[in-house]
Formats: C-alpha cells, sequence, structure tokens
C-alpha cells in the first residue's frame, strides 16, 4: 500500500458535526431538545473556525517549500469546506423554519417578527427598546475608505441599506447597527392571551425600531451579519519564558484576531454585500451565507415556559452503591477497586471523596489534575479546606486548555493565596490527564489512594458527559500515578520506567503498538483475536497504519469513535476487517476504552487519551487497565451495549453518509437509556438485598 487511505480531519470533524444536526433534524428527539442540538451544532461550527479554519486560512499564505510538506491543498480543502458547510446551513435554516418553528406553534409557542406583532405587542416592543437598548445599539454610518468601524468577535450587527429622505432612490447608505445579544437575553417573551406564548428575538426588536436611529431617513431593509475571528493562541512551546504572562497577554489579543468568517444573511442583496466587502477589505473565502439569524447556539437560553413533555424525560443520576453515602471511602476503595461512569452516577462521590480527604486527620497530602474546572468547584474549594486542616495539598493547572485559559488562571491565583502548592503548564507539553492522588497514614504506614478518569475533575460537564473513573488502592496504579506528578512537579522523567500505566510521552504510542501487534501475531497463527476501541477522535496516521496492517492480517476491529475518523472502514485488502459506528444522544460520549484479545484474556484499558497525534505524541495522557474481574465484566456489558444500539449509532464508511444503524430486531437499543437501567437494576437490586438483610427473621 503506498497510499495511505485517510478522510481528512477537517472533512471527517464536519461529518461528526452533520450527526450533531441530525438530532436537531429527528422528530423523535423532543422538540425543545431538537432547538438545543441547533444550539450545540452552531457552537462546534463557531468554534471550528475560529480554530481550525483560521489555521487552513494561515496555510495558503506559507511559502512553496512549507506547503510541499503538507499532504493537502490549503485552498482546496478550504473550498471543499465552505461547499459542505454551505449545504449544512441550508439544511439548518430549513429545519428549523420548516419543521421546529412549525412544530413550536402547535405546542402554541410562537416566534414572532416585528410584522406579527398586535398593537400591544408593539407598544411592548417599542418600550423595551427605548428603556433597555438605547445605550447599546450603536449606530455607524458606513462611508468607504474612511476608517473601517471595528467588529467585534461573534457579536450580532444589522446591515442597514437606509436613504436620506431628501435625496433621489438612486442614492444609498449603508450603516451598522450592534444587536447586544451580548448584554440582554436573545429571546425576550411577550404579552400573550391564553395559552399561546409569543417570544421575540432581540434582533426583531432592534429591525422594528431601527428607524429612531436614523432621524432624516428611510430605512430600505436590513440583513444580519457577524464576524468570526481567530481564536488560537500563537505560542510557541519551545522557549525561555514565563509561559503564564505569555498565556494573558495572548488571551487579550484573542478578540481583536483576524477575520476567520463572516457570515450574512443569504437574502441580502448583491450590492449590499458588495459594499460590505469593500468595507471591510473580506475575500471570497472569507464570507458564507447563512440564515436570517446567527449565533444560533443562543438556542441553548430559549425559554421552555414550563413545558416539560418538549424535553428529555429525567434521568435523575443514581447513587454509587457503595461510594455515595461512605463514611469511610477508603475503606471500601481499599478491599476493592471501585468504578464510576458518569452521568449515570451522581458525581457526588468524587466529590465526596475529596471532603472526606480534607477532613480526615490521617491524610497528610492530596494531588490533583485540573484542566478543566467548574466555575463554582466543590473539589477545589475541598483542596483549600484541605490546606486550613494542615495537609499538603498540590494541584497541576493546566493553563493552555482552549477557551479554559483565563478560567484556570484565574483558580490557579485563588489556589495560591489559600496556600496550595500550585504548578502550571510547561514548554513543550500539554497535561490532559485526569489524575489525583491521596496520602493516608494507616496503622503507621504510608497508603496512596488515586483516582483515574477519562474525564475531567468537572461537576458540571459530569453531568452531561459520558466517562469512566477507577478509585483504586493497588500499588501497582498508585505508585506509577505518583511517578506522574512527580514529573508534573519536578520536570524530570521518572528513574524508572512505566509498567502498568501507559503514559504520553513516556511509553503511550509504543505500548498501543505492542498491543495491537500482538493481535496480528495472534491472527497470523489463526488463533483469536480482535479489538473492541471506544474513542472520541482517531486521526493519527501512524496508529491509522498499524489498524489497516491488523484488518489485513485477518483481526476483527470494532471502533465506536464519536466524533474524528480519518481512518476509512470497509476498504477490500486494507480494512475490510473494521467496522465503525458513532453515537450522538442526550449526552456527549466521552470515555475511552480499549479492549484487546490478548488470547482469550483480555486486556482492558480506560483512558483519558484520543488517538490523535497530539495526544499519543505531545501530550501528558494516562492509559490505565482495569485489573479487577467485576468492573472488566462490566465494562464489557457496556460496550455490547453501545455496539448493539439500533437507535442512536451511525454506520461510519467511506461514502460519509451518517446514515443510522438499523438492525433487523423487535427490539429498540438505544445505550444511553438501556445503560441507565443497567446501573438502576443494579441499585435496586442492592437495596432490596439490604431491605432483605435488615427484615427481622
Amino acid at each position: 500500500m503506498n497510499t495511505l487511505p485517510l478522510i481528512h480531519r477537517d472533512i471527517s470533524w464536519l461529518s461528526f458535526n452533520y450527526r450533531v444536526l441530525q438530532e436537531a433534524k429527528d422528530p423523535a428527539v423532543p422538540l425543545l431538545e431538537r432547538l438545543k442540538f441547533l444550539a450545540i451544532y452552531s457552537s462546534n461550527l463557531d468554534e471550528f473556525f475560529r480554530i481550525r479554519v483560521a489555521g487552513i486560512r494561515k496555510l495558503k499564505k506559507v511559502g512553496k517549500k512549507t506547503k510541499a510538506q503538507l499532504d493537502f491543498d490549503p485552498s482546496t480543502l478550504l473550498k471543499e469546506i465552505h461547499k459542505i458547510v454551505n449545504h449544512q446551513q441550508e439544511e439548518f435554516a430549513a429545519t428549523f423554519e420548516q419543521q421546529i418553528v412549525p412544530e413550536l406553534r402547535k405546542h402554541h409557542i410562537f416566534l414572532l417578527r416585528r410584522l406579527d406583532l398586535n398593537e400591544r405587542q408593539k407598544e411592548f416592543v417599542e418600550n423595551y427598546f427605548h428603556n433597555n437598548l438605547l445605550p447599546f445599539v450603536m449606530p455607524v454610518l458606513l462611508v468607504k475608505r474612511r476608517i473601517r468601524p471595528f467588529l467585534a468577535n461573534a457579536n450580532l450587527y444589522l446591515a442597514v441599506h437606509l436613504r436620506q429622505r431628501k435625496k433621489p432612490l438612486s442614492d444609498s447608505e449603508y450603516a451598522l447597527v450592534k444587536i447586544p445579544s451580548d448584554q440582554l437575553p436573545r429571546f425576550i417573551k411577550l404579552p400573550s392571551t391564553g395559552d399561546r406564548q409569543d417570544v421575540i428575538m432581540l434582533d426583531d426588536i432592534v429591525r422594528n425600531s431601527i428607524s429612531w436611529l436614523f432621524p432624516g431617513y428611510e430605512i430600505q431593509d436590513t440583513y444580519s451579519i457577524k464576524l468570526t475571528r481567530d481564536a488560537e493562541l500563537y505560542i510557541d512551546d519551545e522557549y525561555s519564558g514565563d509561559l503564564v504572562q505569555k498565556i494573558k497577554s495572548s488571551l487579550q489579543k484573542r478578540q481583536v484576531g483576524p477575520a476567520s468568517r463572516f457570515v450574512y444573511d443569504r437574502e441580502m442583496p448583491g450590492h449590499l454585500l458588495d459594499y460590505l466587502q469593500d468595507t471591510f477589505d473580506l475575500g471570497k473565502n472569507d464570507i458564507l451565507p447563512e440564515g436570517r439569524y446567527h449565533n444560533n447556539f443562543d438556542f441553548f437560553k430559549f425559554p421552555d415556559f414550563g413545558m416539560s413533555h418538549l424535553k428529555y424525560k429525567p434521568l435523575p443520576p443514581l447513587p454509587h452503591m457503595h461510594l455515595q453515602h461512605a463514611e469511610d471511602p477508603f475503606e471500601i476503595i481499599r478491599g476493592k477497586d471501585q468504578m464510576l461512569h458518569f452521568p449515570y452516577h451522581s458525581y457526588q462521590s468524587v466529590v465526596n471523596f475529596f471532603e472526606k480527604a480534607a477532613e480526615d486527620p490521617n491524610v497528610t497530602h492530596i494531588k490533583v489534575i485540573q484542566y478543566r474546572v467548574a466555575r463554582h468547584s466543590k473539589i477545589l474549594e475541598a483542596l483549600m479546606h484541605a490546606v486550613q486542616r494542615g495537609k499538603q495539598v498540590s494541584a497541576f493547572v493546566e493553563i493552555k486548555a482552549r477557551f479554559d485559559e483565563a478560567a484556570n488562571l484565574e483558580w490557579g491565583e485563588r489556589l495560591e493565596r489559600a496556600g496550595v502548592r500550585v504548578h502550571y503548564s510547561f514548554p513543550g507539553v500539554k497535561v490532559h490527564s485526569k489524575l489525583a492522588l491521596v496520602r493516608r497514614i494507616e496503622n503507621g504506614k504510608p497508603q496512596l489512594y488515586t483516582y483515574l478518569g477519562t474525564g475531567n475533575f468537572h461537576e458540571e460537564t459530569a453531568k452531561i458527559y459520558t466517562d469512566l473513573g477507577l478509585f483504586t488502592a493497588d500499588p501497582r496504579l498508585t505508585v506509577e500515578v505518583s511517578n506522574v506528578f512527580s514529573f508534573l512537579e519536578n520536570i524530570k522523567p521518572p528513574k524508572e520506567e512505566f509498567e502498568h500505566l501507559l503514559v504520553g510521552k513516556f511509553n503511550l504510542r509504543p505500548a498501543l503498538y505492542r498491543l495491537i501487534d500482538h493481535e496480528i501475531e495472534a491472527a497470523k497463527r489463526k488463533k483469536p483475536s480482535g479489538m473492541t476501541l471506544k474513542i472520541n477522535s482517531l486521526e493519527d496516521k501512524a496508529i491509522i497504519a498499524k489498524l489497516y496492517e491488523a484488518s489485513r492480517a485477518g483481526v476483527k476491529i470494532k471502533l465506536i469513535v464519536r466524533g474524528i475518523c480519518c481512518l476509512v472502514p470497509g476498504l477490500k485488502g486494507v480494512s475490510e476487517n473494521i467496522e465503525v459506528i458513532s453515537i450522538v444522544d442526550r449526552f456527549l460520549e466521552h470515555a475511552r476504552i480499549f479492549v484487546f484479545h490478548n488470547g482469550g484474556k483480555e486486556r482492558i484499558f480506560l483512558s483519558s487519551a484520543d488517538w490523535m497525534e497530539r495526544n499519543l505524541s505531545y501530550r501528558i495522557e494516562t492509559t490505565f487497565p482495569v485489573y479487577d474481574p467485576d468492573l472488566k465484566q462490566e465494562i464489557k456489558d457496556l460496550l455490547d451495549l453501545q455496539l448493539n444500539d439500533n437507535v442512536k449509532a451511525r454506520i461510519i464508511d467511506r461514502y460519509d453518509q451518517n446514515e443510522y444503524r438499523r438492525v433487523s430486531t423487535d427490539i429498540p437499543v438505544r445505550t444511553q437509556l438501556e445503560t441507565y437501567f443497567y446501573y438502576k437494576r443494579m441499585v435496586d437490586a442492592a437495596q432490596e438485598a439490604s431491605q432483605i438483610a435488615g427484615t427481622p427473621g
């Protein structure tokens, strides 16, 4: 095989985001949840343009020698991205206008425009404009070849076509008016009657009253626009200097970076679009048409009017049978490894662990890695309390976590002021591991406890991301977790090699190769072999080549990939033994699970790492084995549910159609619901057994 068959990562990512849009299109999804999926799609796409497209645009400007090293042409890729996004935006608009808006009306929710308002509502809108919007709207007349007004990143504006009343019709002028959705709610409830719920978007309130801003002018029409700016922090990791100060300085520049996307109402006439392109010096590749409204991630805040029947039925987080109410979680963990699965399990068990450690007089040290942090973090509050209780507490805070840099810096400073020893990012490495370590004195000797997770210590995302976390006192793992912390604190490689943990920058990549090679050798010897891999993204070319090699050797490979999948399955002579599905549902699939057949003695790992070049080669990631046989069986049960999903699973193939995986069976299997009830049966059985045990004989 001379050329490695691959799907470009950015094209694959757009395919993933289309799966999100599919959820908005699906009439089986509750109506208000469909609006949320429109918001997720829009938010995802905004970040994609601010990061990925901005980077590709920069590649267009590099020299021929640099371009020759690329395996794609930036200009061709940009055209393909624009083509795909344009098509998706048309589907987005049709989904909203032709499906969701009519469905809202059926439930007596009416999203009105200015021409739909009755007299009472017109008065309300005029008053709202004068009382709330006037300080923020900022009208600006546009004059060519003068100093152009600055368009703030991701802010909404109306481009106004107007004419002075005393001048001829041909004398058009143009202006901009800001829509202050960064200051005021995007959706405003209107006076309504009966069981009817009327709502108007802030954009249309500005449209309705815009003539107040331009006395002496006639308003011809208005069209919405938005500019997205490059959000990448271009920080050279290989430097001597203060990384914290570098990031603080770069954050200030993020909002004024170069344009990465200018979106406009596709109904905008050509003369206005030409004028705006000229005024803001926008090229053909800078502009993209959308619908009447932009910043559709604001649909996260669409009012629900108390209509809970238009949302998913609640799945209240379940208590972990052993940890949730444990007075002494250390005794339970010391007796047997414990695994939590969020958001099915309540995250309170993790919070309790830190709070108990902070209070326990036998605990001497607490260490944790923070990548993304909740705004109101009980875990970090517990760490600060632990310092007050005389414990040695240290936190590694990754300040290069994209879009969380400022929040992490703020938390780092708070922790430092409280007396926590804070370690920050260092050059050349991003730390993505999710680890905690507690040292406790028991019977006069130190005992280590560790938590290893696939997701962040984040109480809010734990409600919507599916992740796994392992509590263990197994010295095979606790000692090596301690070595990871020693490296982060001293920036010196451990003296002893990792034997049980697979750690990025050290042994992760070669260990994965060995595990795959072991299956290849078994297949070549006609022995049983196989792999089941659940990851968020599969992009690394070398590991894809290794998976192709395994497929050609006859290894059956089942992949569950939520997002980017650059591997092309089902190619004869290359990947015919590889099947790939993707699951998008109410929760964000985030856990990484690797299962290797290993001659029938499965080796099962959980991981913080996706199979991307950056994760396998340039980050501190932690892949950790599961040794407990009961937990291994639980993980296999969970994977079986995913592999049998016939409701939310999509087939990933060379055709990139995102077709739903429909298996001929009368029983629908929706992984996330089945997983919830899998754990609920466990909890119910344990409670029933407890009641029987407590019943007098």
